[in-house]
């Protein structure tokens, strides 16, 4: 581990330093519309929408203007959309407000059914409600393809039903998964939640404002509730999209009157106008085919560049290409470590990530990987590589030739 890590200062002082963001899964550059609105949001329209006076309504219309804009690039209603501190509280909100909804019935529904490659924010979550005994979460199988198996969906359902006292309250699921790209078979969960009357909640973080969505379509998948992160899309942090279906009950988490009662809190008027921004601008991208095809010839060079330059490198799925979004590519590099790899790319301008970001901080490899069994000794040195609607081709290859010259040091310093 000390060799690797052990990358010189002399040998880096010579080295033409890039910078190249390629770690846009975590987070994006916010644009400069996006940044307007919010700073014109904290100089104009401070007031608390909650006051009843001209000024806080002027601060409530245009945070219901956000709202629509927020709606459009859903293809829902306003009126079902809330907005939430972040994404992880949405994913709180839905599957805690779920539970509640669900605890009230006879007979009690406290089964989740899940898959163990979900982001941190399901799978923590599930985790603490079971340890508490508030819920049981049974996990779907997933392979190396990094798609989840859903053929047992149904029959798992039916035999929850069975059990006296324990049926299923919701079914929680991405619709494209964090580290890997790969789009899970939601149209497939839908149905079947759809015929047994089962809740599907989608974290839709890594799909709305990358991929056309509209929920209102006889084509989209049936899903009851639906988690969004503007920032994932060049928009601001501190403040998350929730969709209910008309008719999905919740109960209310964080008390209070504001988002029609299923959020407590003063709205977070500067990252509300900020997102409707985020929205407004995605939903133009998104229209233009051209544009996301575009997007996908430059994740699929950087990938073929990266394999070309580094022999021994492997994708970390099996799907093809089209069964992955656009941004997306995981790889393993075998005997090195992701660590080395990181620090030696950061040292040099090029920012990628280890799988989710939200769990940077440990040194064992993914979670996700090793449940798709991908072996540990490439689980350990994989890393994730996420592009934008803003990167450019010249990014890429510099990148690329980048990478080369980081994993061939290392691999040099390799023992044997």
């Amino acid at each position: 581990m000390m060799a690797q890590t052990n990358l010189s200062k002399t040998n880096l002082s010579k080295t033409k330093l890039s910078n190249i963001y390629l770690d846009n899964n975590a987070t994006t550059k916010p644009t400069a519309e996006v940044i307007a609105a919010v700073v014109d949001a904290m100089e104009r329209v401070w007031p608390n929408p909650s006051s009843i006076h001209r000024a806080g309504q002027e601060a409530k219309h245009a945070v219901e203007i956000a709202r629509g804009q927020v709606a459009q690039l859903l293809g829902v209603k306003s009126r079902e959309v809330t907005f939430t501190g972040s994404g992880t509280e949405a994913i709180g909100i839905a599957i805690r407000g779920t539970l509640g909804v669900c605890a009230k019935g006879k007979p009690k529904k406290n089964v989740i059914i899940t898959s163990a490659i979900e982001h941190s924010a399901i799978g923590s979550l599930c985790q603490q409600l079971e340890a508490g005994g508030l819920a049981r979460v049974v996990r779907l199988p997933v392979g190396l393809s990094g798609r989840v198996d859903v053929t047992g969906l149904e029959s798992m359902i039916k035999e929850h039903a069975c059990e006296g006292g324990h049926e299923v309250a919701m079914v929680s699921m991405q619709w494209v998964n964090n580290e890997t790209g790969v789009i899970q078979p939601v149209h497939r969960v839908g149905e079947v939640c759809d015929r047994h009357n089962v809740v599907f909640h989608c974290d839709a973080t890594q799909w709305v404002g990358k991929m056309p969505t509209d929920l209102s379509a006889d084509d989209s998948p049936k899903i009851d509730l639906l988690n969004a992160s503007p920032h994932k899309f060049h928009g601001p942090k501190g403040v998350g999209i929730l969709w209910a279906r008309r008719g999905v009950r919740l109960v209310s988490v964080t008390p209070g009157s504001q988002e029609l009662g299923r959020r407590g809190g003063t709205e977070p008027v500067p990252a509300a106008l900020g997102a409707g921004v985020a929205c407004e601008q995605a939903k133009a991208w998104v229209e233009d085919a051209k544009l996301i095809e575009r997007a996908r010839v430059l994740r699929d060079a950087l990938e073929a560049g990266i394999l070309a330059a580094c022999p021994g490198s492997v994708v970390n799925t099996a799907v093809d290409h089209d069964s992955r979004i656009w941004s997306t590519t995981n790889i393993g590099f075998p005997r090195l470590q992701a660590e080395a790899l990181l620090l030696g790319l950061s040292e040099r301008g090029v920012c990628v990530s280890a799988g989710s970001a939200c769990a940077s901080g440990s040194l064992d490899p993914s979670p996700v990987l090793l449940a798709m069994g991908v072996e540990e000794s490439v689980a350990h040195g994989s890393v994730r590589l996420s592009v934008s609607r803003e990167t450019t081709m010249g990014e890429v290859e510099e990148a690329i030739e980048v990478i080369r010259g980081v994993v061939a040091q290392l691999s040099r310093a390799m023992p044997g």
